[in-house]
């Protein structure tokens, strides 16, 4: 049995919409988003650095969302939500994947730092305003991307649950504004699938 190691509002949300998406049955182990919870002794020894998600496999521990992400499709399926190698969507695919940690989810780290983790009086102006405008480059090239497509690579894949939950992300903390059409039509589209909804309800 998939055993889930989760607290609310993290990228660990990416793994239940995933193994919603595929219809794996799995336990969840709900966490508070808080020290008592994450830098137990007990979660340290499923993550050192006391983050989530942590899937636990049958005894096969494993962190970071997009290894997550890949372990699942791998080990647990015959190969959904991602094209095959030799397919032309494959590089698209992988690019995208990827994209998500290497460029979007470091400034949103930085703004949900100084907006919501740091009290007031430690928050600076300065570095939020350049993670908003990191934010709004990164942003720009999915734009792009997304004119005339329902998903990234035009069908559903594994690539929309990494990048389209930083995306999701991104609106929550209002960094995708009214001249981001196709990013909000597409974080629309996204919000309607069961099992997204299903995942930001854990």
């Amino acid at each position: 049995m998939l055993t889930l190691h989760f607290a609310p509002n993290s990228r660990a949300g990416r793994i239940v919409w995933l193994l919603e998406e595929l219809g794996l049955p799995y336990e969840l182990n709900r966490m508070d988003f808080h020290p008592k919870d994450l830098k137990s002794d007990e979660h340290r020894a499923r993550h050192p650095l006391g983050r989530v998600p942590v899937l636990d496999d049958d005894g096969i521990t494993i962190y970071e969302s997009g290894a997550i992400v890949e372990y699942v499709i791998a080990r647990h399926t015959d190969g959904a939500l991602k094209p095959a190698v030799d397919s032309p969507l494959f590089p698209e695919f992988l690019q995208w994947f990827h994209y998500c940690e290497g460029m979007v989810m470091p400034p949103i780290n930085t703004i949900v730092v100084q907006t919501i983790l740091l009290p007031p009086e430690r928050q600076n102006k300065e570095a939020l305003e350049q993670a908003q405008r990191l934010l709004g480059k990164a942003l720009a090239p999915v734009e792009v991307a997304l004119e005339g497509r329902d998903y990234l690579i035009g069908e559903f894949s594994a690539a929309d649950i990494m990048l389209g939950h930083a995306l999701y992300m991104s609106g929550r903390l209002g960094c995708v504004d009214d001249t981001m059409k196709n990013i909000q039509a597409y974080r629309e589209r996204l919000e309607t699938r069961p099992a997204f909804q299903k995942a930001m309800a854990a």
